[in-house]
């Protein structure tokens, strides 16, 4: 177990992933565990190589939580996820809650209009989920507290998801 070795691993993992600082340590940990599993040591006593190999990425360039956050943002955003989905994704990647408010700041200025980048989340969701607008129109009267309890569960508010499964046609921009 070496610096060398760790630092391969990183870069083989970079290679084929976008990775926050905390997504690569936990990759680094896990291979660590592993290696030493049949060796009979403690995977704890080499936390500080993780953490040197991390500062490396970072110091690099390899690695930066804001543009892996606002990438994913946009991501998820194109999917469907509200404005709490997406917060809790971030957080669940092991994104920085400042980095993460910095992000959803940044797609504000870009859109100018936070109820609008919620609405078009909501048609994205309403539109993958086929709810509202998207259902067959002899079966929307009777499934609309569903899609309303669906777009509830996925984090948009009530006004939000009665306009989306209240629409009365497709947004033709989705």
């Amino acid at each position: 177990m070496t610096a060398q070795w760790l630092e391969r691993v990183a870069l083989h993992y970079l290679d084929r992933y976008s990775a926050t600082q905390e997504m690569l340590r936990r990759v680094l940990a896990r291979r660590v565990a592993k290696r030493l599993r049949d060796r009979d040591e403690e995977p704890g006593s080499h936390s500080d190589l993780i953490e040197e190999t991390v500062g490396r990425a970072v110091r690099a360039g390899l690695i930066s939580d804001e543009r892996f956050a606002a990438a994913r943002l946009a991501t998820l955003r194109r999917r469907g996820a509200s404005t709490r989905k997406a917060g809790a994704a971030l957080a669940a990647k092991g994104v920085d809650r400042t980095v993460v408010e910095a992000a959803l700041a940044a797609e504000e200025e870009d859109a100018e209009d936070r109820s609008a980048v919620e609405a078009k989340a909501a048609q994205a969701f309403a539109r993958r989920r086929r709810l509202g607008p998207y259902r067959s129109p002899d079966a929307r009267e009777a499934h609309r507290e569903r899609d309303l309890a669906a777009m509830a569960r996925a984090g948009f508010s009530y006004a939000v998801a009665r306009d989306v499964v209240d629409a009365s046609e497709r947004d033709p921009d989705l």
